[in-house]
């Protein structure tokens, strides 16, 4: 579970707030072996493109489908955000703690596998409280689609919501990960905060797992953006300081996941794609990328498809990506995949970079 705060639980229900062919340069046998899929590809996708493509906001949460149901309740304890006093100062906090730390204790910290979330402390009252962004049916099921036979198109059980609770478990934060006073702001700035954060969470809904990017180096060219956990406390900070907020000076980092690619491209819609007119190689294409990352039931299985899934991505070199309720075609690339966990400071901040980018990566970082 890359972004989930194992302690607190997720519910289907309400939140607490309730161009192809550059694709193909140097690779003729690529767009020979694509032509046949990509035929009127462009008929489904939206907009002119954009890199990195914009991530899609909408004007409503759609409900949950009954078949997506949550191993874990989604905020089990949430209560909408209380109008503060304005003259009231609050401290604001960073803090990250290892992904499923209930079950593995510090193991995926020791991989900088990391969740992160921000806490709040009122001077005038005392009471702190922890707000963080995560998904309403875990990981897997936000990053890759159910296959069900009756249904042609893959059916995807992805959202993504605020959680806002009051108090801070202290020592959960402190224990493997990170509790710091980062900013503090007034009773003011909380509540023009708090409106921000129901607009955000009304409509940025999916959650995206995967950040593209066509190399590692910095500098390099961002396809898509990831759209987790850690990029909601982001936009959050952005966001006051926006409003005033001054930041301290430390040195702040968060985990990434990222695919490697040449230029992706759109091939359309569930509609354009596993409609009744739709492209049925295509969408068989499609199906067959994804079947393997599918719940295993034995050892046997597992390999078995773990060994298709490496023939997909590392000896064919292609990945399905769906975005923005679009499926895109990545000509994956060396080093393909990679787990990191990169600086990236606080607004305004002038903190110094502890390591050079070479440093960094073979320090916090795992190539696949």
């Amino acid at each position: 579970q890359r972004c989930r705060e194992p302690r607190r639980a997720f519910s289907a229900g309400r939140t607490a707030m309730g161009a192809s062919g550059a694709a193909a340069t140097g690779r003729p046998w690529l767009f020979l072996w694509l032509s046949p899929l990509l035929l009127g590809w462009a008929a489904g996708c939206s907009g002119s493109l954009r890199w990195p493509v914009p991530y899609r906001r909408f004007d409503h949460r759609p409900p949950a489908d009954p078949f997506c149901q949550a191993r874990y309740t989604f905020c089990p304890t949430g209560t909408s955000i209380p109008v503060m006093n304005d003259k009231d100062v609050f401290e604001v906090y960073r803090m990250q703690a290892p992904v499923w730390e209930f079950k593995y204790g510090d193991l995926l910290g020791r991989l900088r596998v990391m969740h992160d979330a921000v806490g709040f402390k009122s001077s005038l009252t005392g009471k702190s409280y922890t707000m963080e962004w995560y998904e309403l049916f875990q990981l897997g099921n936000c990053t890759f689609p159910h296959l069900r036979p009756d249904v042609p198109a893959p059916f995807w059980c992805n959202q993504g919501a605020a959680c806002f609770y009051e108090g801070i478990d202290e020592a959960h934060w402190k224990e493997n990960g990170t509790l710091v006073l980062v900013t503090t702001i007034s009773g003011a700035m909380f509540n023009q905060m708090a409106k921000w954060v129901d607009y955000d969470n009304r409509t940025g809904i999916y959650y995206e797992t995967w950040a593209v990017k066509d190399r590692p180096e910095e500098g390099a060219m961002v396809w898509f953006e990831a759209y987790e956990c850690s990029k909601f406390v982001l936009r959050l900070y952005q966001k006051l300081a926006d409003m005033g907020a001054v930041f301290r000076k430390i040195q702040t980092n968060y985990t990434t996941l990222t695919v490697f690619s040449g230029e992706p491209i759109c091939l359309g819609n569930e509609t354009s794609i596993f409609g009744p007119q739709g492209n049925k190689t295509l969408a068989l294409a499609i199906r067959d990328f994804y079947s393997p990352f599918a719940s295993h039931h034995s050892i046997k299985e597992f390999f078995r498809d773990f060994w298709r899934i490496f023939i997909e991505v590392i000896m064919k070199r292609q990945f399905y990506l769906f975005y923005n309720l679009e499926y895109w075609f990545l000509p994956v690339k060396f080093p393909f995949v990679r787990l990191a966990y990169e600086e990236i400071p606080l607004p305004g901040s002038k903190a110094s970079r502890l390591n050079s980018p070479s440093q960094r990566m073979s320090a916090n970082t795992t190539l696949l």
